[in-house]
């Protein structure tokens, strides 16, 4: 265990000064009284941020984090017990789960990175066929994730649930990108029609 994890948990182990002051807290907190949340910031959040910036690696994340945990904190609060643990190792719990939330939603960031660059580019799907260039220049003008779902269904021939097992994406939401793409191709043909 390195010498900050080692501080860092006596730091949260370690009573408040005040015993009493920090059961105050905390049933001020649980009732959302003026000023609770803000005490309990300026006690907690340096430990917090910490904490994330030791996991995630970068100040902003962190600080978003940060963010997230006081915010989840308070709209969660009804349901702190004060008589069954401390206020202070509640939200390092709460800061917890959201440095959990932020390294998954960073690794399918990561995977859907990854699946976008190893779909071939729309352009070169079809060269040699006038429609599919046309529909290759229309696809391109939709725009990611649009793009790539479209891509990975018609020029790829992945099934609904290929794309988004491959783009970590839920299959309503693939759906859902399917079909808004075809209407906003249909609409752009049919503007096309009239004007020409």
């Amino acid at each position: 265990m390195t010498a900050v994890r080692v501080e860092e948990e006596r730091t949260l182990m370690a009573p408040p000064p005040d015993a009493r002051s920090g059961a105050a807290l905390a049933r001020e907190f649980v009732a959302g009284a003026d000023g609770a949340l803000e005490e309990l910031y300026r006690d907690v959040s340096p430990l917090v941020y910490s904490m994330a910036v030791r996991a995630l690696g970068d100040t902003a994340d962190a600080e978003d984090v940060t963010q997230q945990t006081f915010v989840s904190a308070w709209r969660s609060r009804e349901g702190f017990d004060p008589d069954k643990g401390e206020l202070r190792g509640w939200v390092v719990g709460i800061a917890r789960r959201r440095i959990a939330d932020a390294l998954e939603a960073r690794s399918r960031e990561r995977r859907r990175l990854e699946a976008v660059a190893d779909v071939a580019p729309v352009q070169e799907a079809r060269p040699d066929d006038v429609d599919s260039v046309l529909l290759a220049y229309e696809v391109e003008a939709l725009g990611d994730p649009r793009k790539t779902i479209v891509a990975l269904a018609y020029f790829q021939g992945a099934t609904h649930e290929q794309i988004a097992e491959r783009l970590d994406m839920p299959l309503g939401t693939v759906k859902s990108h399917i079909r808004r793409a075809l209407i906003q191709l249909r609409d752009r043909w049919e503007v096309s029609d009239v004007a020409s």
